[in-house]
């Protein structure tokens, strides 16, 4: 049976398997080229070279996240889309360094921001607040999966975390008190603040956005 024929599509959807695999520094025309059965060659054809790769697999990235809808209100859209957000890069943590760090955006990219600052300023946020909004979201849905992903414990072994640093914990009483409250004995999942913390920022920018056109 002969392959389908390659396409842009096809290469960058190979490239994002071997990112998941083998994290981004696996990354190359010659590794997706395998992941295709192809040579690295016939990809020039389709991906100028590794730098296009890349623009590729970020813009890959954000096809990948819910892109609001104008017209709705603003907060149940963000929520949607930070939830969104957290899902895909907790799953291809590779996009973290990525995304916001190519200089050429693809069309994906540029639909996805320029709906998010849409569905914001159609509901009524001023350009200046808009932008704050944007800035703080991203902020910290991407710092909060770079810390998910990176814990030296996994979901529901909390406990066994904290038994192995309880000597260090010994003379920090703050920090005890915090084990002792919050996470020992309860099936802890740090995962489980972020519902939290995204209310909380949305709360902050609900209140901003009431007092400026109050």
């Amino acid at each position: 049976m002969s392959r389908p024929p390659l396409t842009p599509a096809r290469v960058i959807n190979a490239a994002s398997r071997v990112a998941d695999a083998t994290g981004l520094a696996g990354v190359s025309m010659r590794s997706v080229g395998r992941e295709l059965g192809v040579e690295a060659m016939s990809l020039y054809h389709h991906v100028a070279n590794k730098d296009a790769l890349l623009d590729g697999l970020a813009d890959w990235v954000f096809a990948q996240i819910l892109t609001p809808s104008l017209g709705v209100p603003w907060r149940s859209e963000m929520e949607a889309r930070a939830r969104s957000a957290r899902t895909v890069l907790a799953a291809h943590p590779w996009g973290l360094g990525l995304v916001e760090s190519r200089r050429s955006a693809g069309p994906a990219t540029l639909r996805h921001h320029d709906a998010v600052l849409g569905c914001l300023r159609t509901d009524g946020f001023p350009v200046a607040l808009a932008a704050h909004a944007f800035s703080v979201l991203d902020a910290y849905t991407y710092g909060f999966v770079l810390t998910e992903v990176n814990l030296p414990f996994e979901p529901g072994t909390a406990d066994e975390f904290i038994e192995e640093i309880a000597a260090s914990l010994a003379d920090r009483p703050w920090m005890s008190e915090l084990v002792a409250q919050r996470i020992t004995g309860q099936d802890y999942a740090y995962g489980d603040e972020f519902e939290y913390g995204l209310a909380l920022i949305l709360d902050g920018l609900e209140a901003r956005f009431a007092a400026l056109v109050g």
